[in-house]
């Protein structure tokens, strides 16, 4: 399965610049708050928030995968930020991440958010598909590496 198939292309930042794990949590609400709009930005950062307290979603190899459940969404929406310098995410592996893939589930469903989640760590695993995400410099970019 190709990313692109997940994920739209407004929800594709390439070589953004932020300088802190919280900076990129906010701005993935942000991201994700104006896809669905019905729901308060605050909410959605809280739901990411929630998930980092459990444990980091730093995955190791300079990737994180950001996640949280809502209520009153009726599918997932993932987004995927590549930042141009790599920051310190409490990542598994201690090293920093500069890619990040946020997904918002909808509340209850376990089942898809596993699915969806395997999928996007599976293609992530990929050290040349991860490479050319970094490569990437503009949103358009980014996209078509996600459509390969």
């Amino acid at each position: 399965m190709k990313l692109s198939e997940l994920i739209s292309k407004d929800c594709t930042k390439a070589a953004v610049l932020f300088t802190s794990k919280k900076r990129v949590l906010e701005y993935l609400s942000e991201l994700a708050q104006q896809q669905l709009p019905e729901v308060d930005q605050h909410e959605i950062l809280d739901a990411l928030l929630a998930r980092e307290k459990l444990g980091s979603t730093g995955i190791g190899k300079g990737v994180a995968l950001p996640h949280g459940r809502l209520i009153g969404i009726d599918k997932p929406l993932v987004m995927i930020l590549t930042n141009q310098e790599a920051i310190d995410y409490d990542a598994i592996d201690n090293r920093p991440v500069d890619v990040f893939v946020g997904l918002i589930v909808p509340e209850g469903e376990h089942q898809s958010h596993l699915k969806t989640l395997a999928t996007i760590a599976d293609k992530l695993r990929d050290k040349e598909y991860c490479r050319r995400l970094r490569h990437a410099q503009t949103d358009e970019e980014l996209f078509e590496v996600l459509d390969s």
